[in-house]
């Protein structure tokens, strides 16, 4: 058995690591022909492109992690079955668990390497891509942070700091606006629970504003209702792609513990749930992408031929479930954990059963 093993593992390493190099190679050629232009447009070094491009795989084996999982499981069980091997070792008494076990347990392993991944190696890489492609290449620069769920920015006058749950819409919430002197004593502070921005000034909503008037006193209004006009507007605070991905697990998990309201929290959760069920969404499509290719092959008479369309079907069919249940996480619709491990548990157990069927 441990013969078999090493054989079945050492397919599976060799289709999975197959299976990487080509789609990082077609998702680069394809990144590449979109954004060199951008790159020699700013006369850019051959140096930086390189770097940029390199640094960027990482981020593409997060994302392609686990249709490729789902595929080397396939491809491997599929040219055992095609080459017959598979009814010899089932005529050997072998059974089918036995068979795929090498191939669930090499999946499990993946997923610890790509959290891994995700923990110490993204956070550093999709940083330094982020940079070289914002200011080195887009010429936008960041004026300031995004820690612990909210946003710190600089401006020109002073500081802001908020909340934003949609960077697409102008709404933020816990906001706050302070400037300072030359001696960094605080001039003016004015803080509101909600500020809205109509296209040409700001709206802020439940708030006060604190002005100094002399040394260490200060005058203190409280409002329902103010307009500002801030030195800034919302397209000043550029927020990079991918933001969330400079971030490890841990600071994610962190950043769950330093929100200022339920919504927040929330959504600081889905976040970090996400993150890990994305990473790890290949174990559950692989339990039941190996009896699919034996359903194939037994209704129809073909095997990868037909098994891996309909494995990337099933693939992107349960990616687009787990983007749902992702999506109303974040607006607290279902509670964030239930909708991490949700399409886990149901694609993990329909397989288990098929699996369990076929070995019958």
């Amino acid at each position: 058995m441990l013969l078999l093993n090493r054989y079945i593992l050492r397919n599976f390493l060799r289709n999975l690591g197959l299976l990487l190099a080509a789609l990082i190679a077609l998702y680069m050629l394809i990144d590449f022909f979109e954004k060199i232009d951008n790159f020699l447009e700013k006369g850019k070094s051959t140096g930086l492109i390189l770097k940029f491009f390199l640094l960027n795989i990482p981020f593409i084996v997060e994302q392609m992690s686990p249709v490729c999982v789902l595929l080397a499981g396939v491809i491997t069980l599929g040219v055992l079955n095609h080459s017959n091997e598979l009814v010899a070792l089932k005529s050997c008494g072998i059974p089918l668990g036995k068979v795929v076990a090498p191939i669930v347990v090499a999946g499990m392993l993946c997923m610890l390497v790509f959290l891994a991944i995700s923990q110490w190696v993204l956070p550093r890489t999709v940083s330094v891509t982020n940079e070289i492609w914002n200011r080195e290449v887009q010429g936008r620069v960041a004026l300031g942070i995004y820690r612990n769920g909210r946003y710190f920015y600089r401006g020109k006058e002073g500081f802001y700091s908020f909340q934003r749950p949609d960077p697409k819409q102008n709404i933020f919430l816990y906001f706050s606006y302070s400037t300072w002197d030359a001696n960094f004593d605080l001039n003016s502070i004015v803080a509101s629970r909600i500020v809205n921005w109509n296209g040409a000034q700001w709206l802020l909503v439940q708030g006060q504003e604190q002005k100094r008037i002399g040394p260490e006193q200060y005058s203190t209004e409280v409002f329902y209702a103010l307009q500002e006009q801030f030195p800034e507007t919302p397209a000043s605070f550029f927020v990079p792609a991918y933001h969330t991905m400079e971030l490890s697990l841990l600071e994610l998990y962190e950043a769950t513990r330093h929100q200022h309201s339920p919504e927040d929290t929330n959504r600081a959760w889905a976040e970090f749930f996400g993150r890990i069920s994305y990473t790890t969404l290949g174990l559950p499509l692989l339990l039941l992408g190996l009896p699919l290719l034996l359903i194939v092959y037994r209704r129809w008479g073909r095997d990868l031929s037909l098994a891996v369309p309909v494995s990337c079907g099933m693939a992107f069919f349960c990616w687009g479930g787990w983007a749902a249940l992702q999506s109303l996480a974040k607006e607290s619709y279902i509670n964030p954990l239930a909708a991490a491990i949700g399409v886990h548990i149901v694609v993990g157990l329909a397989g288990i059963v098929l699996l369990i069927r076929e070995d019958l």
